[in-house]
């Protein structure tokens, strides 16, 4: 009777499949796309490409669909057998649960399930939409513009740091022919669709739009969490080949997998919740559309949806009391009689995540097990004691905000006289900026400027190539140990390699307590930049120098985030840059909102002229094409963490401090009085900052082909 309902089943959902016949395994689709990609063959390629995407969304529908089937025909045949020993009414059940599967797989795919088993390499290349990045290029020598458009930015959706994509994507924009329209995402998701579209209606106080964008966006992230879930009952399929050990018994075998399916189940809320792009979820993706829609419904005036959507949120959070007193609220408007009860889905969904917990923690305390609890809301009586310590302890990190402006009022005297804030928060219409002018003196400006000349010469391996933000400029830097090393070589003045040492030190003093007087700030990485126009390249030039961002964060101007995660510095708190010239046109740096587009702030590059500001989401900032001449000014980011103090300026001062000891000695060199007449009085001589542990510095320029967290190309002002 089972098999023959199953087998029913099963050829029901073969005839329903969406393509007839063989689904060929997606992973030698792919790699006959690729074989033909190099080979130079378009057409095959693109083909290839296209049917590999096609299997590999083939191959997920027929694992989702059948889970879904076999536990519908579980129910139908009334469960599992009410006589006999107890291993028979819990395994009966799970061999015919495995039978439906078996075959319904096998009908819908046309061939074995195992057939479809790709390797870790391929699956991750299909979760980074790796096949798309191939298909543009197909398309385009295939001159299928509309259709290369779409696959470029549907990779670059899920890649945003892919530098080489980013400049295609922009000369598409700038390529006659092609629309608007034909930047779509192909692989779009519809619920994050909808909460961005309910969202920005929601900013915008336009409630009946946001009530419907976000029902539809709650209705979609709940069955695509479904179809996670079911997925999470696949083939274990381990990140790593295991090594040969002594197999586990039954039942350990059976609670272990078991477990795993659990935790896979419960880590769905986060793959829903990260759009497509990001690493970081967006924190209490389903409380947050119930907290939102309560108010858009109140807003409205549909209080009994407002006070149904209160009781759902409730569910999460039973002590939140804002929300407890809207429901007060509710109850006094709609009558003490009337009856609020949460949404039935919203009920089931707790309810089950709180019984999959408490198995998961269950295992964790008694099995060895571990478990990242993706939850805020998780209530504590549900933790073993033992685990509620760090439970807190990773709930306070992610609750964690950013710096109340008020605090920064609390001003430090500044350390240097003749300094003079020109600009402050207010006047830049934002939070943590500042100016400061007579940082350096004219004389000093052109010592330094004598040592740029080094940076295009021997500086960083850059030798005046093209910057690696626009091909419109030439870019050089220099760092601080280099400095140091061309001056052991004799290739520059030892006073000048001092002076960038002591004016980077200088800057930090300054920095350090306007911002945060009596927490010390440790530099992360000090760079003298300098940006050339190309002179014959400026005509018809619609870029910038560099595009707008921030320093600690990925910045998401679409869904108005800004994401603590590599590749970007996420322990980066203050940058600063301090401005050499001003003889050259463009150049200047400017502050924007959130949308990378409006225009809040501009600050003009002069010799001594120091911008500060906080390292995050606040400060989004860019810098205008350089036109015209050579822009230089000394780069220099902070950071709290001692952890992450720049290495290569500990390296340099003891540079200079053997320098100095040379000096000092009977039998050496005449000890040197003032290094120029032209240096400013205000000089601080150079202290080791006593850093230890690892550099997180990574040399400018790097090849392309590293990691995203080893890119610097994109953090050089």
């Amino acid at each position: 009777m089972a098999s023959l309902l199953c087998l029913c089943l099963c050829l029901l959902l073969a005839t329903a499949a969406t393509s007839p016949g063989r689904l060929v395994p997606y992973d030698l689709l792919y790699a006959d796309g690729v074989r033909a990609y190099f080979a130079r063959d378009w057409g095959r390629a693109a083909e290839l490409l296209q049917r590999a995407l096609h299997s590999y969304a083939g191959l997920r529908a027929a694992r989702r669909a059948c889970r879904a089937a076999c536990r519908r025909e579980a129910a139908f045949l009334g469960g599992p057998p009410r006589a006999g020993p107890w291993e028979a009414a819990l395994f009966g059940p799970v061999l015919q649960r495995a039978d439906c599967l078996q075959h319904c797989l096998g009908s819908r795919l046309g061939a074995a399930p195992s057939a479809h088993r790709a390797s870790l390499a391929i699956r991750r290349d299909f979760e980074r939409r790796e096949p798309y990045n191939y298909l543009q290029v197909a398309f385009f020598q295939l001159k299928k513009l509309d259709q290369a458009v779409s696959a470029a930015h549907t990779f670059f959706v899920a890649n945003p740091q892919h530098l080489q994509m980013r400049e295609d994507i922009e000369k598409y924009r700038r390529m006659s022919g092609v629309k608007s329209d034909n930047f779509r995402d192909l692989e779009a998701t519809p619920h994050w669709e909808a909460y961005e579209a309910g969202v920005q209606h929601y900013n915008a106080d336009e409630y009946l739009q946001a009530v419907a964008r976000l029902e539809e966006s709650l209705t979609e992230a709940l069955s695509a969490l479904e179809e996670c879930r079911a997925l999470c009952e696949g083939p274990r399929e381990d990140e790593e080949e295991e090594e040969e050990e002594m197999q586990p018994g039954l039942y350990e075998a059976i609670a272990a997998h078991y477990i795993q399916v659990l935790k896979c189940r419960q880590q769905c809320v986060l793959e829903i919740a990260t759009k497509p792009g990001r690493i970081s979820a967006t924190e209490d993706f389903i409380p947050s559309h119930l907290d939102l829609l309560q108010f858009a419904y109140n807003q409205v005036g549909n209080q009994v949806l407002a006070a149904e959507c209160a009781a759902s949120y409730l569910l999460f959070y039973p002590m939140d009391e804002p929300m407890l007193e809207k429901m007060k609220q509710y109850h006094t408007e709609l009558g003490e009689d009337t009856a609020v009860t949460a949404r039935e889905i919203i009920q089931h969904y707790v309810q089950r995540s709180l019984m999959e917990k408490k198995l998961i923690y269950y295992a964790v305390e008694h099995l060895g097990e571990s478990f990242d609890d993706p939850d805020l809301w998780t209530p504590d009586e549900l933790i073993p004691e033992n685990l509620k310590g760090k439970h807190r302890e990773d709930q306070e990190k992610q609750k964690q905000e950013t710096l109340d402006v008020k605090e920064m009022k609390k001003r430090g005297p500044l350390p240097f006289e003749g300094i003079v804030v020109t600009m402050d928060s207010h006047q830049m219409n934002g939070t943590q900026r500042v100016v400061f002018d007579r940082v350096l003196t004219e004389s000093e400006c052109k010592d330094l400027l004598r040592l740029t000349k080094a940076a295009g010469e021997a500086g960083d391996g850059y030798r005046a190539r093209r910057s690696p933000h626009t091909p419109h400029e030439r870019f050089e830097g220099l760092t601080v140990l280099k400095a140091m090393q061309l001056a052991q070589n004799g290739d520059v003045d030892w006073r000048d390699a001092k002076l960038f040492l002591q004016a980077s030190e200088k800057s930090r003093k300054i920095v350090e307590s306007y911002f945060t007087p009596g927490k010390k700030l440790h530099f992360s990485f000090t760079h003298l930049v300098c940006r050339t126009a190309v002179d014959e390249e400026q005509r018809g030039r619609m870029d910038l120098s560099h595009p707008v961002h921030a320093d600690n964060c990925l910045l998401d101007p679409e869904g108005q985030e800004c994401w603590r995660e590599p590749p970007a510095y996420v322990y980066r708190d203050y940058s600063g840059i301090l401005y050499l010239n001003d003889d050259f046109q463009g150049g200047g740096l400017f502050f924007t909102e959130m949308d990378t587009v409006t225009v809040t702030a501009e600050v003009r590059p002069k010799c001594g002229r120091l911008v500060a500001f906080s390292s995050g989401k606040e400060n989004p900032h860019g810098v205008w094409a350089v036109r015209r001449g050579r822009r230089c000014a000394m780069a220099l980011w902070y950071t709290h963490s001692q952890e992450h103090a720049e290495q290569e300026r500990v390296k340099a001062e003891e540079v200079m401090q053997q320098r100095a000891v040379e000096q000092d000695r009977p039998n050496g060199r005449e000890r040197q009085g003032a290094d120029h007449s032209g240096r400013s009085s205000s000089e601080l001589p150079v202290s080791s900052s006593g850093a230890r542990g690892m550099s997180w510095r990574h040399k400018p320029g790097s090849d392309r082909t590293q990691r995203p967290k080893e890119l610097r190309a994109r953090d050089e002002f």
